[in-house]
């Protein structure tokens, strides 16, 4: 069976950041007790990992971050690779927490835009996804001035006299994007847009959206927590129109999907570990639907996960 590996594959930058920031606060004694405010990246894999290193993960979807903070009371926390508002880190400060930022450089470059923006007397206009903890750290910079935007009747209601400045979480699908950033420079004459998809996630998207015509079955290999693994999904379904299915790991890879398909690709998120996404492509690439040796899937390898 014939499969691509769609590159790139692995980490990000920002998440190799947050992975070793975690790492190194485990080693260290007078780190401890430590507490992550959220999943460090968004892959339960890497979550459990350094839970056997002595990170203990804080982790309610109907919490934000702040009140997530009430259920610390001493030691040390790190905010996570989606960043946090200011007044998350002060909260913290405030409860006599040491704080360690593991926040993606691209996630603080937006925050420090967002900022400089508000000081000019802008109004934000920021696309994201509501609920998610980089929309939510974004949001917390000035809720008064800033607006949440998931979709177009999010405009609506919005004055077009006022000046409006247009960003957007790093994570999100930079079709969907485009889509909303023309239609609001359609209805408000006052108007700035810096786009703000990072490097990795653009790459990703464009390469998915420009797979080979031959291609029968897409794997997106991710968490369902992670936003950026989730419109790698979508990106194969609504703009490359493929047949796509999304799996944590090997261990929900389906053997029928693949017994009437020639051409298999498979990508993942950027907070996906590169191990499972090699072990699946290598499955695949032996698999044989007429030869039941081949149907044996290896079990995960978890001590490649932080790798």
């Amino acid at each position: 069976m014939k499969v691509t590996g769609i590159t790139p594959r692995g980490y990000c930058k920002g998440v190799v950041r947050a992975i070793n920031i975690a790492k190194k606060a485990t080693q260290d004694v007078t780190k401890q007790p430590l507490y992550i405010l959220g999943m460090i990246v968004h892959n339960e894999y890497i979550v459990n990992a350094l839970k056997e290193m002595g990170a203990i993960t804080i982790e309610d979807a109907h919490k934000t971050r702040l009140e997530l903070l009430d259920e610390i009371d001493h030691g040390t926390v790190i905010i996570t690779a989606h960043g946090a508002g200011d007044v998350v880190s002060q909260k913290a400060r405030e409860k006599g927490l040491d704080v360690i930022d593991a926040s993606c450089l691209d996630v603080i470059k937006t925050h420090d835009l967002i900022k400089e923006e508000l000081a000019k007397g802008y109004e934000i206009l920021y696309i994201g996804k509501k609920n998610h903890p980089e929309a939510e750290g974004a949001m917390l910079i000035d809720p008064e001035h800033m607006h949440l935007i998931a979709k177009k009747e999010d405009f609506d209601g919005l004055d077009p006299e006022k000046h409006y400045m247009l960003t957007n979480q790093t994570t999100m699908s930079l079709y969907d994007v485009y889509d909303l950033t023309e239609y609001a420079k359609a209805h408000l004459p006052h108007l700035a847009v810096e786009q703000e998809i990072c490097t990795a996630t653009k790459i990703r998207q464009e390469a998915i959206a420009k797979m080979d015509e031959d291609i029968d079955l897409v794997i997106i290999v991710g968490d369902p927590h992670s936003n950026n693994t989730k419109k790698l999904a979508s990106i194969s379904h609504d703009q490359a129109h493929k047949e796509v299915k999304m799996i944590g790991s090997i261990e929900e890879l389906d053997i029928a999907w693949l017994m009437d398909k020639h051409h298999v690709a498979v990508s993942s998120g950027a907070s996906t570990p590169t191990s499972l996404t090699n072990q699946i492509i290598d499955f695949i690439a032996k698999f044989d639907p007429a030869d039941q040796t081949t149907y044996e899937k290896p079990a995960v390898d978890y001590s490649r996960i932080l790798r």
